[in-house]
Order: C-alpha cells, then sequence, then structure tokens
C-alpha cells in the first residue's frame, strides 16, 4: 500500500508540474506579446512625430494630422477596464494574446474592486476559460471562422462569467463531464480546476457544446 501511495504522489506531482510548466510558457508568450505591442507603438510614435515636424509650418495639416491621429488612438483602443486591477491584468494579458493570433474578439466586462471570492481563484478561472477557447479556435483551419466572445457582470448578486468559443472540431464528453482535447500531461487540469474553484464557492457552471459553438458559463455568489 505504502509503494501505491508513493507511486500515484509522484504521478500526481509529475502532472502538477506538466500544468504548472504549461502556465509558465501560457505566461512568457503574454509577455512576450505585450512587448511586441510595445515596440510597435514605439516605432509608430516615433513616426507620428516625424510626421508632426515636418507639418509645423502648416498648421491647418497639421490640425488635421492631429485630429486624425486622435481619432484613431480612440478607435484602437482594447483595453478592457472592469473595476478590478488583478482582473483587468489578466484579462487584458489573454485578450491581447488572443487578438495576436488573428482570433475575432469581443469582450466586455465589469467586476466589483472588492470581491468575496479570492482574486487569485478568479484569475485562474477566467485565464484557463480564455485558454481553452483559444486553443479550440487555433484548432479550426479558417481564420475567419474563429471568434471569442467575453462577458463578465452582476447577474442576481452573482459573478456572472460567459466565455463562448468557435469550435470546429468533435467535443469529447464522459457521461456529463467534457474532457480535455490537449496532447499534454496536463491533460484536462485546467477544467478540473475551474470545477474545483467553483465548488469551493457553491456557485453554478454550465458548459453547452452546439453546432461549431462551445460556451461555458459560470456564476460565483458575492
Amino acid at each position: 500500500m505504502k509503494l501505491f501511495d508513493i507511486l500515484f504522489g509522484r504521478a500526481i506531482d509529475r502532472r502538477i508540474a506538466v500544468y504548472q510548466n504549461d502556465l509558465i510558457a501560457k505566461h512568457c508568450e503574454e509577455v512576450q506579446n505585450v512587448y511586441r505591442t510595445m515596440r510597435g507603438w514605439r516605432h509608430d510614435y516615433h513616426n507620428h512625430i516625424q510626421a508632426m515636424l515636418a507639418l509645423t509650418d502648416k498648421p491647418q495639416q497639421l490640425r488635421a494630422y492631429l485630429l486624425k491621429l486622435n481619432s484613431d488612438l480612440t478607435t484602437v483602443d482594447t483595453v478592457i477596464k472592469t473595476g478590478n486591477v488583478m482582473v483587468d491584468a489578466i484579462l487584458n494579458s489573454k485578450l491581447s494574446l488572443i487578438q495576436s493570433r488573428q482570433i475575432n474578439l469581443h469582450a466586455k466586462a465589469v467586476v466589483p474592486s472588492d470581491l468575496r471570492i479570492s482574486e487569485i481563484d478568479l484569475c485562474t478561472v477566467i485565464g484557463n476559460l480564455l485558454d481553452n477557447a483559444m486553443e479550440a479556435c487555433l484548432k479550426q483551419e479558417r481564420d475567419s471562422e474563429r471568434f471569442v466572445r467575453v462577458y463578465i457582470g452582476i447577474l442576481k448578486k452573482q459573478l456572472y462569467i460567459s466565455v463562448q468559443n468557435s469550435s470546429g472540431q468533435q467535443i469529447k464528453k464522459s457521461g456529463k463531464t467534457y474532457i480535455s482535447t490537449k496532447n499534454s500531461e496536463s491533460h484536462g487540469f485546467g477544467l478540473k480546476r475551474i470545477d474545483r474553484i467553483v465548488a469551493k464557492y457553491d456557485g453554478y457552471i454550465n458548459r453547452q457544446n452546439e453546432e461549431g459553438i462551445f460556451a461555458t458559463e459560470v456564476l460565483l455568489p458575492l
């Protein structure tokens, strides 16, 4: 019995280590994407400065250029401001990465600054949901059909989280439980993490699979 316990413990430790390595790899990719975005902004900023310097003796053209620049900046401002700093951090890093993969994205989120739920637990739920959504989209052959829709808000004194994504493959189920299709030793670990956190707060989770769409809804008491 002791030998079984030791081997079983080692197997669990190995799966946790693989899962943590996956998280680190995802985080590194998100950070690199932020750096790429910042380099792009720096390059654009330099070009705009050069253009404005060339128009200093043409005030009307300079004014028109500034108005157009202001309009463009308003259009590209995709930063989500939920009202909760930690949620803003995880949400924006994940959404930025999703957009960099040419996935059509629609997101709206409002989260109270003070929560009964641990912000770490909440970020774990949101992070895993978005990782799963992105990975499902990337398995689709046609870029034009890929999409992720995110909505987070207050519903009947509960925090409501909805994530929908396009899905071009058959979703596996065992009974009422959906099974991860990741080819990794961390197989299904993210789904289980979500389920455990929802259960921890006596919340509610619902997963639905319709033709071409996979949707997850989570309710967490406030």
